[in-house]
Parts: C-alpha cells; sequence; structure tokens
C-alpha cells in the first residue's frame, strides 16, 4: 500500500475512532485547518467552529468500517476517497466519503471532508 495512502487512512480511522468515543469535537477542532469545511450527508455545509459545536456531546458510533480506499493526489495536496458504514444502534449509516487533505507544517490537515449516501451495502 501505497506510504501516504496508509497514512491518511490511518488519520482517517483515528477519526472514527474519535467518534466512536465521542471524541470528536476534540480530535476535529484540532485536524482540520483553520478555513476548513464538512459538507454532509444532509446537504448541509459546515465551519470547522460548527463541526466542533455540532460534535461536542453528540452520540458515540458503535462501530465502523471502511473499504475501497483511494488516493488522489491534486498537486503537494491530497484526497483520499472511500466507502463507510458507521452503526449507532439500530441505525446504520452508509455512505462515499472524500476528505481532502493539505500539508501545514509538518502535518497533514482535513481541509474539506464531504459525504454522500449510499445503498446500504452498495
Amino acid at each position: 500500500m501505497d506510504a501516504l495512502l496508509e497514512e491518511l487512512l490511518t488519520l482517517e480511522r483515528a477519526g472514527w475512532d474519535a467518534l466512536c468515543a465521542s471524541s470528536g469535537a476534540g480530535f476535529y477542532g484540532d485536524l482540520m485547518s483553520e478555513d476548513g469545511v464538512m459538507v454532509l450527508a444532509d446537504g448541509s455545509v459546515l465551519d470547522r467552529p460548527a463541526v466542533v459545536t455540532s460534535l461536542d456531546g453528540a452520540p458515540a458510533w458503535d462501530a465502523y468500517t471502511i473499504d475501497d480506499p483511494r488516493l488522489v493526489r491534486v498537486g503537494d495536496e491530497a484526497a483520499l476517497v472511500y466507502s463507510a458504514e458507521a452503526r449507532r444502534g439500530d441505525t446504520t449509516f452508509v455512505a462515499r466519503m472524500s476528505s481532502v487533505y493539505v500539508h501545514e507544517g509538518d502535518r497533514w490537515r482535513l481541509a474539506l471532508y464531504q459525504q454522500t449516501p449510499a445503498a446500504h451495502g452498495g
């Protein structure tokens, strides 16, 4: 596996792990770039402060899987595209995810995250 793909997958998994531990607010507050945004499956667009607020006290996900990861290089930056399934109680969320990372200083920061709903198992 490409070293950059593995590095960005590690960041994505850490984010999902934080969401499973109800600590996503702190994690994404640190990971997102200052002008970063998230475009969610319901069509909402959240800037970094809104993401932190929305995740503060959010219920934890029980489990998640990441499948079919792909790396798309965009100059010196990179996008990670993958399928994910997350479960919380009787609720299952299935979507295609895209995360665009920019290199700031000595680390990767999340500049854009986007969800597209997918049919369950599709």
